[in-house]
C-alpha cells in the first residue's frame, strides 16, 4: 500500500514538472491563448543583432554619406505614412519629423560643400535598407521604421 501512494505521488509529480514550463520560460495570456516561450531568449538575441548594428563601423566621410541618407529616407518617405489614431503620438511623430527635416538641410549643406562624399560601402548599405522598406507595404513599412529609430539614434551617438 504505501509503495503504491509512493509510486502515484512519483508520477503525480513528474506530470506537474512536464506541464510546467521551464524555469526560464514565461506564459504570456492573449485572450484565451496562453504560449509559454523564452522572452529571455529573444532579448538576449534581439540585443545582440542591436549591438551589431550600433557597432557598425564606417570611415567618418562614409558615416556623414550614410546619415545623409537615412535622414532624407526618414524625411521623404517614413514620416510621410507614419499616422495613427492617437493625436497625441501623431504630433510627437510630427515634432520628430521636424527635427529630422531640420539636420537634413544642415546635412544638405554640408553634402553640397563636399564635405560629405559618398563612396561605396555607404552607398550599398543603403541600397540594402531601401530593398527591405520597399518589399513591405508603405504603411507598415513607415512604422516599422519608425520603431527602429532607437537604433539609428544610438548608432549616431555612437560617432567619434
Amino acid at each position: 500500500m504505501l509503495g503504491s501512494r509512493v509510486l502515484l505521488c512519483l508520477c503525480s509529480m513528474t506530470c506537474c514538472l512536464t506541464l510546467l514550463p521551464a524555469a526560464a520560460n514565461t506564459i504570456l495570456r492573449f485572450g484565451p491563448c496562453r504560449i509559454s516561450m523564452s522572452m529571455s531568449e529573444i532579448r538576449a538575441g534581439f540585443t545582440a543583432i542591436k549591438t551589431n548594428i550600433r557597432n557598425l563601423s564606417l570611415k567618418p566621410s562614409d558615416k556623414c554619406c550614410m546619415v545623409h541618407k537615412v535622414f532624407n529616407f526618414y524625411v521623404d518617405k517614413v514620416f510621410k505614412h507614419c499616422q495613427t489614431e492617437n493625436s497625441y503620438i501623431n504630433r510627437k511623430i510630427s515634432s520628430i519629423a521636424n527635427s529630422f527635416l531640420s539636420i537634413k538641410r544642415k546635412l544638405e549643406r554640408c553634402h553640397d560643400e563636399n564635405k560629405c562624399l559618398c563612396g561605396q560601402e555607404p552607398t550599398e548599405r543603403f541600397k540594402q535598407i531601401l530593398v527591405n522598406y520597399e518589399g513591405l507595404n508603405v504603411t507598415s513599412a513607415a512604422m516599422k521604421s519608425l520603431g527602429e529609430l532607437d537604433i539609428l539614434l544610438d548608432w549616431m551617438e555612437k560617432s567619434p
